[in-house]
């Protein structure tokens, strides 16, 4: 006949866990409230004298901004199988540059040649794929760039970065 032996064991260890507390009424979130956004007058805001917004945006309402043409961004669309932003001719990249045409396409993503509605001119643009590795790497690739224009003042050795900014998960890399 066998015997079994049963060992004890203390879990007084394990009650010394922190625990989480317990939620309160107010720490709920409520159901979902739709925020008011509006753009704002520069003057307005430099003075400080109102922040209320100049026109309230609707669920469909494009971008207005200094005066240029109301253009919002496309339908949002899926990327393509390699995280490469699908686009069409024609269309807008925020509502500040607007889409000629394709300049390229490599390893990091493509280059879009861009009409600027601010500044009135022909930049080219690098958006970055949208995969982990290329966004980091193109973060490394802004900081370089910037470094690179302050200390070439006159823009004559090298690529000259305008502005970049993060576009529906992918890093854009404006440049003259």
């Amino acid at each position: 006949m066998e015997m079994d032996y049963f060992t004890e064991f203390s879990h007084n260890y394990v009650d010394r866990r922190p625990r989480k507390r317990p939620r309160v009424g107010w720490e709920i979130p409520q159901a979902h409230q739709k925020a008011q956004s509006g753009i704002f007058s520069g003057q307005d805001v430099g003075n400080g004298t109102s922040f209320q917004p100049s026109r309230v945006l609707t669920d469909n309402a494009s971008l207005y901004v200094k005066g240029l043409a109301q253009k919002g961004s496309p339908p949002w669309r899926d990327d393509d199988k390699d995280g490469h932003y699908v686009f069409a001719l024609g269309e807008n990249l925020t509502s500040r540059y607007k889409i000629h045409r394709k300049i390229g396409e490599g390893t990091f993503g493509q280059v879009l040649e861009c009409w600027d509605r601010e500044t009135r001119e022909l930049v080219a643009i690098k958006v970055v794929r949208s995969i982990r590795k290329y966004r980091k790497a193109a973060m490394v690739e802004i900081d370089v760039l910037q470094l690179l224009r302050k200390y070439d003042g006159n823009g004559s050795r090298c690529v000259q970065i305008r502005n970049w900014f993060d576009y529906r998960n992918h890093i854009c890399i404006v440049s003259i």
